[in-house]
């Protein structure tokens, strides 16, 4: 009898919880938010992004990752390697289709810890010339090889 109430016990919980599985979309319970502070660090973000679109989510993230690190001008610096179709968004003939944007990109780098780097190898596929580029953005010879350089230099790699 002691044995029968013991496995009786035992598969109690075990027969519930199909019901309450049945009754309930949240099997595994909720997520909690794991707070934490993260300290300021160098990033670089090899960007080709497809369209305005996608480069705005890509500046959100920046713009958020150095709001992390609290704006840090000292220890946080993210450098944007440009190499894709968002290029001509950069260039002074786009400037009114894209004003928005790239007032926002540029707002970024007024505190000096955030900055553009475009390669030129991708720009001259786009036909864009460095003069054709707004002057918050810095012409590189190769994205590739900057990134490369980059990480040699300590900066984590961000895609």
């Amino acid at each position: 009898m002691i044995k029968r109430a013991l496995l009786f016990a035992c598969l109690l919980p075990a027969m519930t919880i199909p019901i309450a599985i049945a009754s309930d979309n949240r099997p595994w319970g909720t997520a909690e938010l794991n707070e934490k502070d993260y300290q300021p660090d160098k990033v670089v973000y090899d960007v080709a992004a497809k369209d305005a679109e996608a480069l705005n989510s890509i500046i959100g993230r920046v713009s958020h990752l150095n709001n992390e690190y609290a704006g840090d001008v000292f220890d946080a610096h993210i450098v944007v390697v440009l190499h894709g179709d968002e290029i001509p968004l950069f260039t002074h003939e786009k400037y009114e289709e894209n004003k928005e944007l790239m007032e926002r990109a540029q707002s970024l780098t007024v505190a000096g810890n955030i900055e553009y780097r475009m390669c030129a190898a991708a720009a001259a596929l786009h036909d864009v010339a460095p003069e054709d580029v707004h002057g918050f953005v810095k012409v590189v010879p190769m994205a590739d090889a900057e990134i490369i350089e980059l990480q040699h230099q300590g900066y984590a790699y961000m895609k």
